[in-house]
């Protein structure tokens, strides 16, 4: 689970505004934090199927909107892509 305190500071990086949880940078952001903590829940328990099923859904949603904010905004794309490490 994200804490309170985690999910402010991730919206107050790439968000518009502390309270902008509808932006895909901010989305982007958010989801790219629970991949990271699903995986991380994944290295220890490799049967549990359900969360790895959650993952990959994750994962689809979260490329669903970065194909979007590439199509709109390729500025704010290369950001998030950099800031995050994603991709190259």
């Amino acid at each position: 689970m994200i804490t309170k305190e985690n999910k402010a500071e991730i919206l107050k990086k790439f968000g518009k505004h502390p309270a902008d949880t509808g932006g895909a940078p901010a989305q982007i952001a958010l989801l790219t934090e629970r991949i990271k903590q699903i995986s991380g829940h994944l290295k220890g328990n490799k049967k549990d199927y359900l969360s790895q099923s959650g993952l990959l859904k994750l994962v689809g949603q979260r490329k669903m909107l970065l194909s979007y904010l590439k199509r709109h905004d390729r500025e704010s794309y290369s950001q998030v892509i950099k800031a995050l490490d994603l991709r190259k």
